[in-house]
C-alpha cells in the first residue's frame, strides 16, 4: 500500500485517470516536482493539490516524521508561494500569529506576523490555547485579521494547512466545532510500506537532495481554479451530496440504523465541501465531469471531522471512517 493511500471507504471501482486535459497537466507537473523528495504520499499529495483548488484549508492527522511538512514545503516551491510555518505552542499569544502595533520612532505601526504568507503550516495546532484559536478562525474564514482597530486582508491565495498528533494529547486543547468545520478536509496521513521506507533510508543515507523546479504560478493556478468550477456535476449527483450529509444529521429517515451512533452531523458547508472536493477529484484524474466514485472517494476526508460520535459508538469501538463507510455503503448510487 502507498504511503497515505489508508481509505477503506474507497470503492474498488476505479474510474480513474482518463488522460491529462489542459488544465490537469501543470497540476501532474507539481505532483512531479513534489515526488522528486516526497516518497509515496500520493494521498496527501492529492489533497493539497484538492486543498489548492477549492481554496480550502486542510487538517492533517498523522504521528510525527510522516513527510507533511516537507510535503507543504515543497509545494510552495513548486507554486513559487510564500511559506511559514507556525510551531504551536500553550504559550503562544495572537500577537505571535496575526502581529502587533508597536511603538517606534515616536509612532506606532503595525508589525505583521507569520499569517501574511499564501502558505500557512499551523503545526500541531492543537496545543494552542482558544485566544490563538480566535485569532486564526478569524484569518481562515474572512481571509483578514485585525490587528488593533485595522483589517488588513491576507495574501491570495491564502492556505492554512494544520497538523495534529493524533496519539499524544496532553497539553492539547480540542478544537472547536466551528473551527474544525471551516476546514475543508481532514486528512489522515499514514506510514510507508516497506518499499517506500527502504526507498527513503536510502535517498538520505546516498546524501539525495533533489531540487524543486517552480512549475505553476499563481496565474497558473487561478486557471485550474477556474477549470475545476466548471467540471459537470449532474444533478443527480448533487442529490446524492445532499442525501449522504443528510444522512448523517438524521440517519433514521434514509433507513439506516445509525441514529445512536451519531450525536451530531455535518452542516451544509460539508455538502459544498463534498461537491467542490469531487470537481477537483475528476480534474485531477483529467476528467471534466464528476462520477460517483469521485464522490465517494473525497467523503471521507471531508465529513470525517464534521461528525461526533456518541459515547455507545465509543463503546462499541467504532470509530468514524468505520461509522462512515456503513453510510456510504446504504446510499444508493444514482
Amino acid at each position: 500500500m502507498a504511503q497515505g493511500q489508508s481509505h477503506e471507504m474507497e470503492p474498488d471501482n476505479d474510474q480513474g485517470n482518463h488522460g491529462d486535459n489542459a488544465a490537469t497537466a501543470p497540476l501532474r507537473a507539481v505532483e512531479r516536482e513534489i515526488a522528486k523528495v516526497i516518497v509515496g504520499q500520493q494521498a496527501l499529495i492529492r489533497r493539497l493539490l484538492t486543498g489548492l483548488l477549492c481554496d480550502g484549508h486542510l487538517l492533517l492527522e498523522g504521528v510525527p516524521g510522516l513527510a507533511k511538512t516537507t510535503a507543504i514545503a515543497c509545494l510552495a516551491r513548486a507554486l513559487q508561494a510564500s511559506f511559514r510555518r507556525i510551531q504551536f505552542t500553550p504559550d503562544l499569544l495572537p500577537a505571535d500569529i496575526i502581529g502587533t502595533r508597536i511603538f517606534e520612532d515616536g509612532h506606532f505601526r503595525t508589525h505583521r506576523g507569520p499569517v501574511f504568507a499564501q502558505l500557512l503550516l499551523a503545526d500541531e495546532i492543537n496545543r494552542a490555547p482558544a485566544k490563538v484559536q480566535s485569532a486564526l478562525l478569524e484569518a481562515m474564514q474572512e481571509r483578514q485579521v485585525t490587528i488593533g482597530d485595522e483589517s488588513i486582508p491576507l495574501p491570495q491565495p491564502f492556505l492554512v494547512l494544520a497538523t495534529q498528533n493524533p496519539l499524544e494529547h496532553e497539553g492539547t486543547y480540542p478544537l472547536p466545532e466551528a473551527q474544525t468545520d471551516r476546514f475543508l478536509m481532514k486528512v489522515r496521513v499514514t506510514y510507508p510500506g516497506a518499499g517506500e521506507e527502504r526507498e527513503i533510508l536510502d535517498r538520505d543515507l546516498d546524501g539525495q537532495v533533489p531540487d524543486i523546479s517552480p512549475v505553476l504560478d499563481l496565474q497558473g493556478l487561478e486557471q485550474a481554479r477556474l477549470a475545476c468550477a466548471a467540471v459537470h456535476l449532474d444533478a443527480r449527483l448533487r442529490d446524492y451530496c445532499v442525501t449522504l450529509v443528510r444522512a448523517t444529521r438524521d440517519p433514521a429517515a434514509s433507513g439506516l440504523e445509525l441514529a445512536p451512533l451519531i450525536e451530531n452531523g455535518a452542516s451544509p458547508r460539508a455538502t459544498i465541501a463534498l461537491a467542490r472536493c469531487a470537481r477537483a477529484e475528476a480534474l485531477l484524474a483529467g476528467r471534466d465531469f464528476v462520477t460517483p466514485h469521485d464522490i465517494k472517494a473525497v467523503a471521507g476526508d471531508v465529513l470525517r471531522h464534521r461528525l461526533i460520535l456518541s459515547y455507545e459508538a465509543e463503546a462499541e469501538g467504532l470509530d468514524i471512517d468505520q461509522v462512515l463507510g456503513r453510510l456510504l455503503d446504504h446510499i444508493p448510487v444514482p
